[in-house]
């Protein structure tokens, strides 16, 4: 089993801006400790932000947000990647969309996804239904990811067990198995 930490949108945008979660701050210190015993450990750690051009689809729904160029779509300087880390820019909820990460990863021989980020229903969730489609294994950190609400969060991680079978494990359980 050769694994990769995935960070998904942990930009200012979601954790400081308008389309923040209420409890980012209880899930920022538990991505850093995984970042860093992943560092520590040769783990690959990936990072696949939002990053929008002004005509995307999903401003319908949530307005203009996370614009490509400005300083909403940097990563909060508490995980700023390392220059061996990966960034990923993506424009659709799923990581995995036109943005090359199933090459990466193919790359790097990697078959188990640890997720941890933002937000759990919406980008977390469907970067793991396509996770789950390019067959790898999937491990969501329940503590590491959050959603707009504690019901979306819950609903979400309950969805990923069932229909994806991803695993959920908190961020000790994680570190003790990497």
């Amino acid at each position: 089993m050769k694994s990769a930490i995935l960070v998904i949108d942990m930009i200012y945008e979601f954790v400081k801006g308008r389309l923040r979660s209420p409890e980012v701050d209880n899930i920022v210190p538990n991505i850093k400790r995984i970042i860093d015993h992943a560092h520590v450990r040769k783990i690959p750690v990936i990072h696949v932000i939002d990053s929008h051009l002004p005509c995307d689809v999903e401003f319908k729904i949530w307005g203009s947000h996370a614009v490509k160029g400005t300083k909403d779509v940097e990563i909060i300087e508490e995980l700023k990647p390392l220059p061996e880390d990966y960034v990923l820019e993506k424009r659709w909820y799923s990581g995995f969309r036109d943005t090359g990460l199933d090459a990466l990863l193919r790359d790097l021989k990697v078959d188990t996804l640890i997720i941890t980020g933002i937000h759990t229903h919406i980008c977390v969730l469907h970067t793991v239904a396509d996770a789950f489609y390019y067959r790898y294994n999937i491990i969501v950190v329940k503590d590491a990811v959050t959603a707009f609400s504690k019901e979306d969060h819950e609903y979400a991680l309950k969805y990923m067990e069932k229909i994806y079978g991803a695993k959920l494990l908190t961020t000790d359980e994680v570190l003790k198995s990497i």
